[in-house]
């Protein structure tokens, strides 16, 4: 059966804090213009926010140039940051609070807002289709389109109705193909199209290796007297120090309205343990005493997962391809000294607008083009200069540990003001950190008290994953070997903690030894396995359209 398609003027892939800003950005300018552009958004999620997870504190700066009347057409963007503690915690029971004049300028927070990143992509989504856009939740870009001449020709999204054998059941329908003069890839962290057009293009030949976190996340309700509204928490140390951890890993709690809390722990994919579990982790996180006098005795009401860029500037890689552009999280923009990516992806959207409106005036566009003149805009702008100053978070955390990286960090931004004259960089990938589980130990992680802690199951329950069972498995093995042949062996196959929801297992089938088994219904769309697989053998590719969780104002 042969796919439909249509031509439009823009595709954009993933309907986040860059892909909106792109639209709406694009769509403003159009008006100036007095040009009638078509402008499609392609989202995985059965709704806009479905899969958008941040923690998040946002610094408004992009939302204020993109949308200055964001208050009067009110934006979710209304718990103002009140007061700002950072601690160290040395162990299990004890916390050092930095004073103020001690803590890094990126990590400070006035003027900030706490917010659902959700919420707020969803209001981005009803300002883009005032303006224009045509939002497609649901629509899973499943791959990419070339022409001839090898240049993104557009996208196209996955066969509905395939079972697990590949075969075309009753209700099969084919995927829709969407032709573009531009290509806009917003997936997220490690999209699986920016990946694939990253290594087509060789995009990250002069750039550092990537490097990640994986950030769990859960939303408390907590009781009045527990609650302080506009209160900021952030925490180094505890649960994740000592040779087995690597980095920049930390926790933070938020004080949101409606007496919610949210907090979480980025435990750094640099580790060097194979026995680490980041979901345990996180639990052990939550018992300490600076985290659990807000939530003991709350009802926990939400949790996820989801991979982040820690690379910075260093692992940016060209941002413009034959035929579209890669930005946000995508290339990976995040501002992992000050734990934000949200203004930065909003203003690599916008630029990305900008970008092409000095071609889409043009009456002969032709499709294919290698817009170059985004680079230039990057490097000329606001969002290059933040990224700079920034430059050295990551490598700094990984070659001097945490005290080493934190004195580099205060000395970068509170005595230089981001000018620092060195540039260090980390050239090998989180993937290829880990150690034989011959030369870690093992770690004991205590059993849930379902109050405070809780096993992955019941976790995942609450992020409303769900996938049609009889599909195709979105977790691909390059080698179905290797999991039992070379990693279990080597590193006793770590998948079975790096994932936070449970999806990879090692059974034992007695004599006939033991088998990979993998629950990709489980599979909360973070991307960790494609990252950590020491192997590189596991492909994240999407799932059928609207599969996979459905977080409620994440």
């Amino acid at each position: 059966m042969q796919r439909e398609s249509m031509e439009v003027d823009v595709v954009i892939v993933g309907a986040g804090p860059a892909g909106l800003s792109t639209a709406c950005r694009l769509l403003q300018l159009a008006r100036e213009a007095e040009k009638e552009l078509s402008v499609c958004v392609l989202e995985k999620g059965a709704e806009v926010g479905a899969h958008i997870l941040s923690g998040a504190v946002l610094e408004t700066t992009a939302l204020d140039e993109l949308f200055p009347d964001w208050k009067e057409k009110g934006a979710p963007v209304k718990t103002a940051v009140e007061s700002d503690d950072v601690y160290y915690l040395p162990g299990p029971e004890k916390a050092i609070r930095f004073p103020d004049l001690l803590v890094p300028k990126p990590m400070r927070n006035h003027g900030n807002y706490i917010i659902s990143l959700g919420n707020l992509c969803g209001w981005l989504a009803e300002q883009a289709t005032e303006l224009g856009a045509e939002i497609f939740p649901g629509f899973a870009a499943a791959e990419v389109l070339y022409h001839e001449d090898g240049s993104v020709k557009g996208v196209a999204t996955g066969d509905m109705g395939v079972n697990a054998k590949g075969e075309k059941k009753d209700a099969f329908e084919p995927g829709f193909e969407f032709h573009a003069k531009y290509t806009i890839l917003a997936e997220g962290c490690r999209g699986h199209l920016g990946k694939e057009i990253i290594e087509r293009f060789e995009l990250d030949k002069d750039s550092d290796p990537q490097h990640y976190g994986i950030g769990l996340k859960e939303v408390w309700e907590v009781p009045d007297e527990l609650h302080k509204e506009g209160l900021v928490v952030h925490t180094a140390g505890y649960p994740t120090t000592g040779d087995s951890y690597a980095g920049s890993s930390g926790g933070f709690l938020y004080h949101a309205e409606n007496n919610q809390i949210s907090l979480g722990l980025i435990v750094d994919l640099g580790y060097t343990n194979p026995y680490l579990s980041p979901y345990d982790e996180f639990q052990k996180f939550k018992q300490h005493p600076v985290i659990k006098q807000y939530i003991k005795g709350g009802k926990r009401i939400s949790y996820g997962a989801r991979a982040l860029n820690k690379g910075g500037l260093n692992s940016l890689p060209k941002m413009s391809f034959p035929g579209g552009l890669l930005i946000g999280c995508d290339a990976g923009t995040l501002n992992a000294a000050k734990i934000k990516g949200n203004h930065t992806a909003m203003r690599s959207g916008m630029l990305a607008a900008e970008a092409m409106m000095t071609k889409l005036t043009q009456d002969d566009v032709e499709s294919g083009q290698d817009l170059t003149v985004y680079g230039e805009m990057i490097r000329k702008s606001g969002l290059y200069t933040e990224l700079h100053k920034t430059r050295n978070f990551s490598a700094g955390f990984h070659k001097f540990g945490f005290w080493g990286g934190s004195s580099l960090t205060f000395i970068e931004h509170n005595i230089f003001g981001g000018h620092f004259p060195l540039t260090f960089h980390d050239k090998t990938p989180d993937h290829a950190q880990l150690k034989p589980a011959s030369q870690a130990r093992k770690i004991d992680y205590p059993k849930p008290d379902g109050e405070i802690t809780f096993d992955k199951l019941s976790s995942v329950f609450l992020s409303n994953t769900n996938h049609e069972e009889d599909q195709p498995c979105h977790l691909q093995l390059k080698d179905a070997s290797i999991p039992i042949e070379h990693n279990l062996p080597i590193y006793d196959e770590p998948a079975q903690r790096y994932c936070p929801a449970g999806v990879y297992e090692v059974l034992d089938e007695g004599e006939d030894g033991k088998r990979f088994q993998i629950n990709a219904q489980n599979c909360v769309h973070c991307k960790t396995c494609d990252i950590k697989d020491p192997a590189q053998n596991i492909r994240w590719v999407v799932p059928e359209g609207a599969g996979g969780p459905n977080y409620p104002g994440m």
